[in-house]
């Protein structure tokens, strides 16, 4: 028994004078870290008003004022004109037409249209109509497209009854995010899009350091919920992520007698 003992201690001293020493055991990673709001610390309030706050007051905004908009929207198409509107190609006077139901319908082949305006975070309320007689399918019906801030398309699309790539159908945010319903009202009824747009930010180096974001309600649906805008919305290729800053809101002829028309547009800036 006394050898056995010898060799085992002998064993650990020839170890101990090789000079190699156990590597530390690695930390176990850190999982997600909890939430903590500092307004809410310290000692805890004892009375109900030490937690009401009485500023800033918000002001007061009248749901309906100009054109059925609230009273702080910037009406961007109310059937009057194309006063706040240029075609996208060289800034000229805008040659889609001018209905007498106080709408505008694209003009095939012509190009697209977008505000004179430039806009960065904000509430966008437009509504659109595919026409009742349906031509073409798949991309070709009823198809256009509102561009915010010139560059991230929530798509316009006649899909009753017509079947196409669902990242790309009526209410997606083209080829990046599927709607979560698909809310349309019958081909030849008005639709609306009620948009929430957060614009991304870009640092001095013109790397992007924030992601914008989409939220979308199609007839009061809930179809994007902040949906995080991963970059341009192309046709073709991956999304892109160019710096920029505020810019217009567009809105496309996709160049095949779609016949989209358009009403009753307004924004808020947030």
């Amino acid at each position: 028994m006394k050898y056995t003992i010898y060799a085992l201690v002998g064993g650990m001293l020839l170890a101990g004078c090789t000079g190699e020493t156990k590597a530390p055991t690695a930390e176990a990673p850190q999982g997600p870290q909890p939430i903590v709001y500092p307004e809410y610390q310290g000692e805890e309030p004892t009375r109900p008003q030490q937690t009401e706050a009485y500023e800033p007051v918000p002001p007061k905004v009248a749901p309906f004022g100009q054109s059925g908009a609230p009273s702080d929207a910037i009406v961007l198409f109310d059937g009057s004109g194309f006063g706040e509107w240029v075609m996208t190609r060289d800034s000229s006077e805008v040659v889609w037409h001018l209905n007498e139901d106080g709408s505008m319908t694209v003009k095939d082949k012509t190009g697209d249209i977008q505000t004179k305006r430039n806009f960065g975070d904000l509430q966008l309320h437009i509504e659109w109509r595919s026409p009742a007689e349906v031509q073409g399918e798949g991309q070709s019906r009823g198809n256009s497209g509102v561009f915010l801030n010139n560059l991230y398309e929530v798509q316009v699309l006649d899909n009753n009854d017509n079947t196409t790539y669902v990242n790309g159908q009526v209410a997606s945010i083209y080829k990046q995010h599927v709607p979560l319903a698909m809310a349309s009202v019958p081909s030849g009824e008005w639709n609306s899009y009620d948009i929430i747009y957060r614009a991304p930010a870009f640092n001095d180096q013109g790397e992007k350091i924030r992601s914008g974001t989409l939220t979308v309600l199609h007839n009061g649906v809930l179809v994007q919920d902040h949906a995080e805008i991963k970059g341009t919305t192309p046709y073709i290729g991956w999304p892109k992520n160019e710096p920029h800053g505020k810019g217009p809101i567009r809105l496309q002829d996709h160049g095949d007698n779609s016949r989209v028309s358009y009403r009753n547009i307004w924004v808020r800036e947030l």
